[in-house]
């Protein structure tokens, strides 16, 4: 599964498998805002013949092809974690395609919000176990204990702050956008302003205390930047 990794670059790629145009556009639209690879296919037909994603986003009521049957055929040949997406609400049909190897289950209408915190989940479930330990220079992030070290000295963060630095240390370079963020160190459904945010980056900053470390990217995010030398402390 090519999936992003705790310390690589590689992209999570998702196909979205939707006979309506409005509803397909809208849905790859939200994803690619949201960092992923998004390929969009309006057939059973065009799925299967699909390249193999990391994702599929499942369409039960396809033109050709039941959604179950194309769920059934995909399981067979394919590990990717596939979300059925569908006006269906009935238990029997959740049922039929859980049994039918779909990992997940989303009823029409929901929101984006939502549908990425499953994708999330599905991951979580699916990819390898990743480093328990995320380092960029001198910090080192363990993701069992929750400690921060600099330097091998112990950093005290809050949960919302060792949040933010554990989502920019993922992949250090990378730009990582508010909205991410917030879904990550707050919650999948955030609504709030994102102005708090920068009231947990800028006290982030002050705790660790390394010049540049931590870069806004103006119009995007935040992400980790060279590490400097940090400053002596009285």
């Amino acid at each position: 599964m090519n999936v992003r990794t705790r310390g690589g670059a590689e992209e999570t790629r998702v196909l979205v498998v939707e006979d309506d145009r409005g509803i397909a556009e809208s849905l790859v639209r939200g994803l690619r805002q949201a960092g992923y690879g998004v390929e969009g296919v309006r057939t059973g037909r065009a799925a299967l013949a699909a390249p193999t994603p990391d994702v599929v986003l499942l369409d039960l009521g396809l033109p050709d092809i039941d959604g179950v049957e194309v769920c059934r055929r995909l399981r067979a040949r394919s590990d990717a974690a596939i979300i059925a997406v569908t006006a269906r609400g009935e238990e029997a049909d959740r049922v039929v395609a859980l049994d039918e190897g779909a990992d997940d289950y989303l009823v029409k209408p929901f929101g984006l919000a939502e549908l990425l915190a499953r994708i999330r989940a599905v991951l979580r479930r699916r990819r390898p176990a990743g480093p328990e330990i995320l380092r960029h220079g001198p910090l080192a992030l363990d993701l069992r204990t929750r400690q921060v070290l600099l330097d091998g000295r112990e950093v005290a963060l809050t949960p919302k702050e060792f949040g933010i630095l554990e989502c920019l240390a993922a992949d250090p370079g990378r730009a990582v956008t508010r909205q991410q963020i917030l879904e990550r160190a707050w919650d999948a459904h955030w609504y709030g302003p994102t102005k708090v945010l920068d009231v947990h980056v800028a006290a982030l900053r002050r705790k660790l205390g390394v010049p540049g470390l931590i870069e806004t990217v103006y119009g995007q995010g935040f992400r980790l930047g060279a590490v400097q030398k940090p400053r002596e402390r009285p």
